[in-house]
């Protein structure tokens, strides 16, 4: 027969802390009833005990009073002294019966019948035979009776010291099998705790993961989460917002594909009006307007980067974009990049420092000189005038270093954790006519990721500028998507 699980977390939570609670009631309870037990044995026992010794002290001072009393009548002869007698006869008769119940014990009670038997004997001579005759009879008799009352009192004490180590013997009973019941219990109560925390825990666990990859962005892993009804539901859910957000990340790649090319024909008209103006098809140009045509062809090529990078980027996240491996030098590859920038350069007046060792790459070619174009065309954005722009490239083990650092503001602490993320711009804005997508950097570090590499954000405390890292292992394989786009 298969048992059913509670079907909401509620009642598996309750049937939790019904399962580790019982067993504590029940010991609990126990324990109640063995301490009872004890407290009333206790209570009677010390109620026996005191009314055996009171009773036992009252037997030996009947005893001393009947003995002056047997003494007096042998000596005067009177009746009353003998009724005196007959009352402390009745009297130390109830006693011994009493003490007889209490001991319980073979040998007392033969002793207190022998006493009691030996009192009468006294009493029946003191009423039928003349005094002179049984007085010494009657002196042998209490000594025998007080004899017999001292071993009475000696086995009454035995009993009690009997009957006290048999009480704390079950006190010692109780309290080891207690000590048992909580040793049993609680590692139980402890195992039961791990077992629902465990149950319980793990579609909390699973929601846990769901949601830190949709504040990831990560939509490609359905959600699927086991438990009980309720959890279950919000599993759902949770799927149901996981299509919800995937569909809008998908109409937003296509939104910003449609959009890119819609403006790559217009601006490559504008770009081509430019460079003829430049070429002087139609005239040459004076000072004023030569100016004007730099501006607006500087603007065009930021322009075309800004969409380059918008499409790229909206491959990336489609995972469209395929991998173009080729062998080629690096230090040329630099050259053409800053040669697109040399206007920018020399406008603001910027000291370039190269340091580019000869490095054959095997990469992707074009890959790689987006990410060239975007660090550099950054580090001309940020750099002030007169500053200083450091690229450089050299190889280590196998794994090719690319550095540019600029001397400008560099980025603001707070931003550091978040400079790769696409569509998120820094507290400290860039200049120039056109600003920034946003998506520069983060299609660097898809770009270098494609390629197995890494990009960071070197901290350099000497240097106030920003200083980008590029690390690409030549001889690393490269991941399986990258692979097989290429294939």
């Amino acid at each position: 027969m298969r048992i059913s699980r509670p079907r909401t977390l509620l009642g598996l939570i309750l049937l939790g802390l019904s399962l580790v609670t019982l067993p504590l009631l029940l010991a609990v309870a126990n324990a109640a009833l063995e301490l009872g037990q004890l407290t009333t044995e206790s209570e009677a026992f010390v109620s026996e005990s005191a009314t055996a010794t009171q009773e036992n002290q009252r037997v030996a001072g009947l005893l001393t009073d009947m003995e002056r009393n047997a003494r007096q009548y042998l000596l005067l002869q009177d009746r009353e002294l003998l009724d005196i007698y007959a009352d402390d006869q009745q009297t130390l008769e109830q006693s011994l019966a009493l003490l007889a119940d209490l001991s319980q014990n073979t040998v007392t009670v033969t002793e207190l019948e022998r006493l009691r038997a030996a009192s009468l004997a006294v009493h029946a001579a003191l009423a039928e035979t003349p005094a002179e005759s049984i007085e010494d009879d009657v002196v042998n008799s209490f000594e025998i009776m007080s004899s017999s009352a001292r071993a009475v009192s000696q086995d009454i004490r035995l009993v009690i010291n009997s009957r006290l180590a048999d009480l704390q013997e079950g006190t010692r009973t109780a309290q080891s099998s207690l000590a048992w019941q909580a040793a049993a219990l609680v590692p139980a109560a402890l195992a039961l705790i791990v077992f629902f925390a465990l149950l319980v825990g793990r579609p909390i666990r699973q929601i846990d993961r769901a949601i830190r990859e949709l504040g990831e962005g990560n939509f490609e892993h359905a959600i699927a989460v086991t438990g009980p009804r309720d959890i279950e539901a919000l599993g759902k859910q949770l799927e149901w917002l996981r299509s919800r957000l995937m569909e809008s990340a998908e109409e937003k790649n296509k939104f910003l594909r449609h959009i890119s090319h819609e403006l790559k024909t217009p601006l490559a008209n504008i770009r081509e009006g430019t460079d003829l103006l430049l070429d002087g098809a139609v005239g040459e140009l004076d000072m004023a307007q030569q100016e004007v045509t730099d501006i607006l062809r500087d603007n065009g090529i930021k322009l075309q980067k800004l969409i380059e990078n918008l499409l790229t980027f909206s491959a990336w996240q489609t995972k469209t974009a395929t991998m173009k491996l080729s062998e080629f030098e690096l230090k040329p590859l630099i050259f053409d990049v800053l040669s697109l920038h040399r206007l920018a350069i020399s406008k603001k007046k910027i000291k370039l420092q190269l340091d580019a060792s000869p490095v054959l790459v095997h990469a992707d070619e074009e890959k790689l000189r987006i990410v060239l174009e975007n660090l550099i065309s950054n580090a001309i954005n940020f750099t002030p005038y007169g500053g200083i722009i450091d690229v450089g490239a050299r190889l280590t083990q196998d794994v090719l270093f690319i550095d540019v650092a600029d001397s400008g503001p560099g980025v603001a602490e707070e931003d550091c954790e978040r400079i790769f993320e696409a569509f998120y711009q820094g507290r400290r804005s860039q200049k120039g006519l056109v600003g920034g997508s946003g998506i520069g950097l983060s299609v660097v570090a898809e770009c270098v990721q494609a390629h197995g590499g890494t990009v960071k954000l070197v901290s350099e405390k000497q240097s106030s500028g920003a200083h980008f890292q590029v690390q690409l292992p030549l001889n690393r394989p490269r991941p399986e998507y990258a692979m097989a786009a290429n294939a």
